[in-house]
């Protein structure tokens, strides 16, 4: 159990968060990251930190585990504590005086609290199959892939339409001994240059298409997969020998204890003032996917910029007596440890 005071409590260690810790500090405000998981970097980290991210400024690609060492080097100069494996489950008082609790028992001060909880907990929409908690255990049903590496030589099923089951599918190139995509029907709901590059790779026969199917039964013993089953709309079944089966039917997200705090909500997301990134409770900003205003954008550089701007409305919050003269960067350098 923790016992802290700081200017900020920041709520969610992913590329947001992080990028948040960086903005207080500049401005030499204190923060202390806190987050469900138990290491830092959201779902960059947890779901696929592999994956290539090709939307980051000066960065034509970078690796989504890259991405959370860079953003953790960056704030390295704060000393910022970090709670992780933690759920804040109480938030009492106002704007300058908060006081948070954790399902840990840890007590936190803070004069202001920004939530960069992605869009909540979350965990991944399961397939209802037959004895899937036994593969589950083996790893022979997944539905994160954290190291290609750890596919290397296997056959494998992946199922879905969206972008993780067609980013996979081409990542997975060279690394898997067989590839095969099933999908419900022709059309998929990836990035058109992936699916571009989906079909290509399955004209050279590099991925086989089994279309329009869903999965149906798993086949094996003792958590040891042998072969996947699936169905088309009649009933026809086919058999694809398999390894792995990498489900990706999107994730199931909540935002738990964070829905009681009596903040306004927009579809288990939370209403902003764009201007400043405050929720409807005075003191409480949101950034990053859990925020909701007109125009937004899910991008995680358009999260590194709503950080900035609630960092900038906390500090007459956190420095009621003192104007913010607004310096660039350049001119006053990295800050030291508020």
């Amino acid at each position: 159990m923790e016992t802290l005071s700081t200017d900020v409590v920041i709520i969610g260690a992913g590329p947001t968060g992080l990028f948040a810790v960086f903005e207080c500090g500049m401005l030499k405000m204190s923060s202390v990251l806190i987050d469900a998981l138990d290491e830092p970097g959201g779902q960059c980290v947890a779901l696929y930190p592999e994956k290539p991210i090709y939307d980051i400024p000066a960065h034509p690609a970078i690796e989504a585990g890259q991405l959370i060492a860079q953003l953790e080097a960056q704030i390295a100069p704060f000393k910022t504590p970090k709670l992780l494996g933690r759920k804040v489950v109480a938030v009492e008082g106002e704007a300058g005086d908060f006081t948070l609790r954790t399902d840990k028992g840890d007590t936190l001060r803070a004069k202001a609290v920004i939530i960069a909880a992605g869009a909540g907990a979350f965990g991944p929409n399961r397939p209802p199959l037959d004895n899937l908690s036994d593969y589950e255990a083996t790893g022979a049903v997944r539905y994160y892939v954290k190291r290609r590496e750890d596919l290397r030589d296997a056959r494998v099923v992946i199922a879905g339409g969206g972008d993780s089951a067609v980013d996979w599918a081409i990542a997975l190139q060279g690394v898997a001994r067989s590839i095969a995509v099933v999908h419900r029907r022709p059309k998929f709901r990836a990035a058109p240059e992936s699916a571009a590059q989906l079909d290509a790779l399955a004209l050279a026969g590099k991925i086989d298409m089994i279309i329009p199917y869903q999965l149906h039964a798993l086949h094996g013993a003792e958590g040891t997969l042998n072969a996947v089953e699936v169905a088309d709309l009649d009933g026809n079944t086919r058999r694809l020998e398999a390894d792995v089966l990498l489900p990706f039917f999107g994730l199931a997200m909540e935002l738990g204890p964070i829905a009681d705090w009596g903040l306004d909500l927009a579809r288990s997301h939370l209403r902003v003032d764009h201007a400043t990134m405050q929720t409807s409770r005075p003191g409480i900003f949101a950034i990053g996917d859990v925020a909701s205003y007109e125009g937004k954008l899910k991008l995680i550089l358009q999260g590194f910029a709503e950080g900035a701007v609630a960092a900038h409305a906390i500090y007459a919050i956190v420095n009621p007596d003192k104007a913010l003269h607004f310096e660039y960067s350049t001119s006053k350098g990295v800050q030291t440890a508020p």
